[in-house]
């Protein structure tokens, strides 16, 4: 039988390191009889420190773990905490909820709760907090959901273990892994989601956008960002972002702060935008290395500096274009041969055609908020009435929404045309060439619509499913244009033609 233990060794015991420090941890054997209890009932059993039971742990870094791993347990920090959410799919319905982990390291990883692992772990997890976690499993990450750079993904069940840490150990609040506003157009139509950070150059009053789904009225804050790139780019805050960060920016709009945002979807709108989701954190003025760049490059030349949207500088021979107008490149016949083509969901592709004949006739253009964009109707009395703002105004403006017609060497198809890349296609903007039908007749309106064909455009358009008379019809949108750069369309037939001839060797 072992030594006994003395006051003295115990002191020894509890004064060396718990396992998850640097420190070597001595072997020590302890055999523990006659144990007898101290203190009251209710009191015993909640006295040991974090610090102690940390001894027990031997905490692994996230870069270590993989799904072939059982046991294992990490300390981690919650770098960004999303909403509670209900789903509803083919089996089955429930709740889900993702968090954001980080190590000391600075590695992360995300990681998924649902249904009782969701009601169990929603309340327990608080954003920047440090917790153990044991007993749960990875995955493979899906690259196009992740929100982390990391392979991998965590799954928590109802039988996981999580027990909130004394913080000791360093760990970084949130990481980043900022894109330059200039590089996002190769994120266009994906589902990576992205992080930014820029000066903040405009922030638009709220806006109540009405919800399709449900007919809920949720509020919406465009805010533009600039980067040293300079380049701008349009982020729609919504919900709470929208009324509190939102309201917050526009306050401080004169000082052009800047801003950290998290979690950024990618859309088309523009050429290219950028939309908050549930999971998105904004932050202003940020101490970050990053930020103290931004603002000493736009206090000693940016805010002299012309700045340019992203979407409107895209352009065929940029390799970091709008899902590049070289990818996906078909003929028409190859979207209007397959009537049933984006049933299911928007399809996109790239096209080189002909402009051959734009209607003169149809409702080329409709009035528009100067503001939001949304039409306007004429209000009683005077004036321009805006439900999406809910406000009269003495003036609007007119934006394009018409449809022309194109044509390549295997067919022709209708495309829908909105008013960024309608100004493109005509040459003008709707104002003008409302002038020139007004003042100077139709015979001018008539030849400034034919000096807009013939002319050979690179276009990235959308494929859609739309109904009309109970009829399913395929709608072809144009959701961005470019002239051909004829160096670069020479570089992309001379590419294609050795795969052509490396094909038929084989």
């Amino acid at each position: 039988m072992g030594k006994s233990v003395t006051t003295g060794a115990i002191s020894v015991l509890l004064s060396n390191p718990s396992p998850d420090s640097s420190s070597e941890i001595p072997e020590i054997i302890v055999q523990v009889v006659d144990l007898k209890p101290i203190g009251s009932s209710s009191t015993r059993f909640t006295s040991a420190p974090a610090a102690r039971l940390a001894m027990t742990r031997r905490v692994q870094p996230l870069v270590s773990l993989n799904p072939y791993q059982g046991n294992w347990t990490i300390k981690v920090r919650v770098t960004n905490k999303g909403s509670l959410r209900s789903y509803k799919n083919a089996r089955g319905e429930g709740y889900v909820f993702n968090i954001e982990l980080t190590d000391e390291d600075g590695t992360q990883i995300q990681a998924t709760m649902f249904n009782e692992a969701a009601s169990k772990f929603y309340p327990k997890f608080e954003l920047g907090k440090v917790y153990y976690i044991s007993k749960g499993s990875l995955r493979v990450a899906n690259r196009q959901f992740r929100t982390v750079q990391n392979d991998y993904e965590m799954n928590l069940n109802e039988n996981s273990i999580v027990e909130e840490a004394d913080g000791e150990a360093f760990i970084p609040e949130t990481k980043y892994n900022f894109v330059k506003i200039d590089q996002l157009g190769s994120y266009v139509n994906g589902r990576e989601i992205v992080d930014i950070i820029g000066i903040v150059q405009n922030v638009s009053p709220t806006l109540s956008v009405r919800r399709k789904s449900n007919n809920e009225t949720i509020p919406k804050r465009d805010i533009t960002v600039a980067d040293d790139s300079s380049k701008t780019v349009t982020v729609s805050l919504w919900n709470e972002l929208a009324t509190n960060v939102g309201q917050e920016l526009l306050d401080m709009a004169d000082t052009t702060p800047v801003v950290a945002i998290k979690c950024l979807k990618v859309g088309e709108f523009q050429g290219v935008s950028l939309s908050t989701l549930s999971r998105s954190t904004v932050l202003i003025n940020p101490d970050l290395p990053e930020s103290e760049k931004l603002r000493t490059w736009y206090d000693s030349e940016g805010k002299g500096t012309q700045m340019a949207s992203v979407g409107s500088t895209m352009n065929s021979s940029s390799k970091t274009g709008l899902r590049s107008m070289y990818s996906d490149r078909v003929l028409l016949s190859h979207i209007t041969n397959d009537p049933t083509m984006g049933q299911d969901k928007p399809v996109y592709f790239s096209i080189k055609v002909y402009a051959t004949y734009i209607k003169p006739d149809q409702t080329m253009w409709y009035r528009a908020c100067k503001t939001c964009n949304k039409k306007v109707t004429e209000a009683v009395g005077s004036g321009y009435w805006c439900e999406g703002c809910q406000r009269n105004d003495d003036q609007c403006s007119l934006r394009y929404i018409m449809v022309v017609k194109v044509s390549d060497h295997s067919g022709e198809a209708w495309l829908s045309v909105f008013n960024e890349q309608a100004e493109k296609i005509i040459g003008c903007t709707a104002d003008e060439l409302d002038r020139i039908k007004t003042e100077e007749g139709d015979e001018k309106y008539q030849l400034k619509l034919k000096e807009a064909t013939w002319v050979q455009h690179l276009l990235r358009v959308s494929v859609t499913q739309s109904e009309y008379m109970n009829e399913k019809r395929q709608r072809i949108t144009i959701r961005s244009q470019a002239t051909v750069d004829f160096s670069a369309e020479s570089r992309y037939l001379l590419e294609e033609i050795s795969k052509m001839s490396i094909s038929s060797s084989n």
